[in-house]
């Protein structure tokens, strides 16, 4: 496992190998809503590492268990991530699931072969009700049919709807082997082998499976004999603090304050650990939302917290003059913060730096699950960088192993204020990252004022908060609008709003037409320069939540 600070707590703990499945973090996400502390891992870390987590004592940091993830690839193609065929012999229970139930097969001497026909969507799914795996999961009709299998029809067989995601078809699965569940078009539905080794066609993890969590509950208490140990509540709190004061010790630290929810909770966190031995550093690059600045600004000043505010917003701008592409953007802007920061943090003399880094962020940073050249790089982070390398400082991330829904309960249970606690996620690098091409003055105004009539039209009618992100994007692309008697030539706004868990994959909302039109009519009417407003209607993927 990743190296921890001496005196860090263990817990136990189910581990997902990632084999690079667009639902490898919700697999993980289930694991924890259910009360079970689980790890996202590469496919090809060490056996032998994992061996010492599974010979582990329990109750510190014993592996109780192992999930294969879901993949893009094919277990037939030459290059797809493969992990030894040693994991299946730790003598600890394996789930496999879609391309990880193929996975196991193939590891395990069986045979995959590509299928006629792919199998997208919802599938009606029988399966075996004497088996641990389907415990206790009442049939969604009685009985049915669609497909051979042992005990059909004789009140032994149960039926529920699955989500189906693939194209090969298991056609044998090797020594030990026995077929547990079937649909109409793959025989090989689920499986087990021997008698802790299980794979599923489909994936429990995603909510068009009806039984999903019961079936992933069943295999970590049923099979995995894990035991409840994850829960965000004011115990969690007493242990991080404590964990905190034992990595800091007497030293004194800065963070990194952007104003959002993970930035926030993490100085909250730190303050309640080590109090005026931490300094935070808030920093306005010119590229906040309107009324951010303000708002931050009084939250800190009531929080008690020491802070130092910078206003280097005409650096950033000036510095952006002319940049254009995305990535460049990024980079202009990671590393202007990192000069202004370390001018301010060498002020302060801390040995540490605390940084709100999330669990999606870390490892989607140094992801390998479709490693070892690839994956491609998607974006760079914001906060994933070489400040503490550049200062000589000590990293301090007490939110690494959260989720942002999670970091969100922290906040809650800390009592951070409303505004914050309830704030759409906001990117590192700001508006920039929702104006398409080169940051202008106008481009600004247009975005800032735009995106704050859009949240205003969502709280109004009650769907901020039922939402993930919602803002306005503007780029360079023109259009012609008619104001009065005269025809004038305008930015086009495109109004983004998705729907999420974690953000790993989104769905744009399917707003009402009348708080659609409200959005349009005021920023046509309100925001100068705009003359067309256009709705984002693409999910990710295969779009990303953030147009740049």
């Amino acid at each position: 496992m990743e190296s921890r600070s001496e005196g860090v707590e263990e817990r136990d703990k189910v581990v997902i190998l990632d084999f690079g499945g667009q639902y490898s973090h919700l697999i993980v996400r289930r694991c924890r809503e259910l009360g079970v502390y689980a790890e996202l891992l590469p496919y090809d870390f060490p056996v032998e590492e994992l061996k010492k987590g599974v010979e582990r004592e329990k109750g510190k940091g014993k592996i109780m268990g192992i999930i294969f993830s879901g993949s893009p690839f094919s277990v037939l193609d030459e290059n797809s991530p493969k992990c030894s065929s040693a994991v299946l012999n730790l003598g600890v229970p394996v789930l496999g699931i879609c391309y990880g139930a193929q996975l196991i097969a193939h590891l395990n001497g069986g045979r995959v072969r590509r299928g006629e026909r792919g199998e997208f969507g919802s599938a009606d799914f029988f399966f075996k009700k004497e088996e641990r795996l389907f415990k206790g999961i009442a049939d969604s009709e009685s009985g049915g049919s669609g497909g051979s299998g042992e005990g059909e029809g004789d009140g032994k067989v149960g039926k529920t709807k699955v989500w189906m995601s693939h194209e090969d078809v298991i056609e044998d699965l090797g020594s030990g082997g026995e077929v547990i569940g079937w649909t109409e078009n793959t025989p090989v539905a689920a499986f087990r082998i021997r008698s802790n080794i299980y794979g599923v066609q489909f994936h429990p993890e995603v909510h068009h499976t009806e039984k999903g969590k019961e079936i992933l509950r069943n295999f970590l208490f049923e099979i995995c004999f894990c035991e409840r140990n994850w829960r965000i509540d004011e115990d969690f709190v007493r242990k991080k603090v404590e964990e905190i004061r034992r990595e800091v010790g007497d030293g004194r630290v800065v963070c990194a304050l952007s104003g959002g929810v993970d930035s926030f909770t993490t100085a909250v966190l730190v303050h309640k650990a080590i109090g005026e031995r931490l300094t935070c550093i808030f920093i306005d690059h010119g590229l906040l939302r309107e009324g951010e600045r303000e708002e931050v600004l009084k939250s800190l000043e009531n929080s008690g917290m020491r802070f130092v505010f910078v206003d280097a917003s005409q650096r950033f701008l000036s510095a952006l003059r002319g940049v254009k592409d995305a990535e460049e953007k990024r980079k202009v802007i990671g590393r202007l913060f990192l000069e202004v920061f370390e001018e301010e943090a060498r002020k302060i003399g801390a040995e540490f730096l605390a940084q709100g880094t999330i669990y999606p962020d870390r490892i989607e940073s140094a992801r390998a699950g479709a490693s070892k050249g690839r994956a491609s790089r998607i974006k760079s982070h914001h906060n994933v960088g070489a400040l503490p390398e550049r200062l000589n400082l000590k990293l301090v991330e007490p939110l690494r192993d959260l989720y942002k829904d999670e970091v969100r309960a922290l906040a809650k249970t800390l009592r951070i204020p409303e505004g914050i606690l309830k704030r759409h996620p906001f990117p590192g690098p700001g508006l920039a990252a929702r104006i398409i091409g080169e940051v202008t003055a106008e481009k600004l105004r247009i975005c800032r004022s735009a995106s704050r009539i859009v949240e205003e039209e969502l709280r109004k009618s009650g769907w901020y908060e039922r939402v993930w992100q919602a803002f306005a994007v503007v780029g360079d692309d023109l259009a012609t609008g008619v104001f009065g008697d005269a025809r004038k030539v305008g930015r086009i706004v495109i109004i983004r709003i998705v729907s999420s868990e974690e953000a790993m994959t989104a769905d744009f909302v399917r707003l009402p037409y009348e708080i659609l039109e409200r959005m349009s009519r005021r920023i046509t009417n309100e925001v100068e320069g705009v003359t067309w407003v256009a709705y984002a209607v693409s999910s990710k993927p295969p779009s990303t939540i953030e147009p740049c």
